[in-house]
């Protein structure tokens, strides 16, 4: 069953929250079982359910990437040009000086003079113990992994 059918909408995932509350409020108008005439309860009952799939953004994605998955898989054509392994690696390292540039240089810099100074605390206070290596690997981490947020999006998102 395609929800976004059931619901007389486009099957797009990228339909707002409002299409939809709008396409579940005609249908469920016309065929609830309160009505005079007692309605379509089969309509109503599968309405109600693609709406419980569709009403948000994440449930729209799931449902369109069923429906995807649901068909025969066409292959797509070949690149004219292959793309060597790794390139995507090196181009991805090129473009951090200009993410940083573009970004939050400051916060970046704020970021990593805090995990230096902590590192240093660590290592200062913790001299030949295993969990000094052990801090400063996970004070790289910490780093390295909210640091993303302080630089700007790669061209083209």
């Amino acid at each position: 069953m395609n929800p976004f059918t059931v619901l007389g909408l486009p099957t797009d995932p990228d339909l707002t929250d409002e299409q939809v509350r709008a396409a579940w409020r005609t249908i469920a108008a016309a065929t609830h079982p309160d009505r005079p005439d007692g309605g379509d309860v089969a309509r109503y009952t599968a309405a109600a359910t693609a709406y419980a799939q569709l009403r948000t953004a994440w449930g729209r994605s799931e449902a369109y990437a069923d429906l995807a998955t649901d068909q025969p898989h066409v292959p797509a054509p070949a690149a004219s040009q292959p793309v060597p392994p790794g390139a995507s690696i090196v181009r991805a390292v090129m473009l951090v000086p200009a993410r940083i540039r573009h970004g939050r240089p400051w916060h970046l810099l704020l970021r990593a003079l805090a995990a230096a100074v902590l590192s240093l605390v660590v290592v200062r206070l913790l001299p030949g113990q295993p969990s000094g290596p052990a801090m400063v690997t996970g004070l790289v981490i910490w780093f390295v992994l909210t640091g993303r947020g302080d630089l700007a999006p790669p061209p083209g998102r």
